[in-house]
């Protein structure tokens, strides 16, 4: 499978950004991506005053291809480097080698 990391550092993010981000992607992200054409899956991922990112996983390479070139070339203005005050410092396409569902199943929500 074919994976994206975009991250960016929060090591000089304003206060309360890890909120915002919270709420960002429980209100507008995450349901702009359920249901995306050419994506199997996205998660978002933060360590508190380290970094945020979004790991994405696609059907095809022409989906992630597409994507990642839309992305990087509007990185700057995206919602994520708006929130954040600075562009990602990582857009790394990737290979997905085996994705494992443990016994207590996969819970797809907006907010943990």
């Amino acid at each position: 499978m074919l994976g994206l990391t975009v991250r960016w550092s929060l090591a000089d993010a304003p206060e309360g950004v890890v909120e915002e981000l919270s709420s960002y992607v429980a209100e507008t992200s995450h349901a702009r991506f359920t249901g995306m054409a050419g994506l199997r899956f996205k998660t978002w991922r933060m360590v508190r005053g380290e970094w945020f990112e979004g790991c994405y996983v696609f059907a095809t390479s022409e989906a992630r291809e597409e994507f990642q070139r839309t992305f990087t070339e509007g990185a700057a203005e995206s919602p994520g480097s708006r929130i954040i005050g600075s562009s990602p410092i990582l857009i790394e396409a990737c290979d997905i080698v085996a994705i494992a569902e443990g016994w207590e199943g996969f819970a797809a929500a907006s907010r943990y």
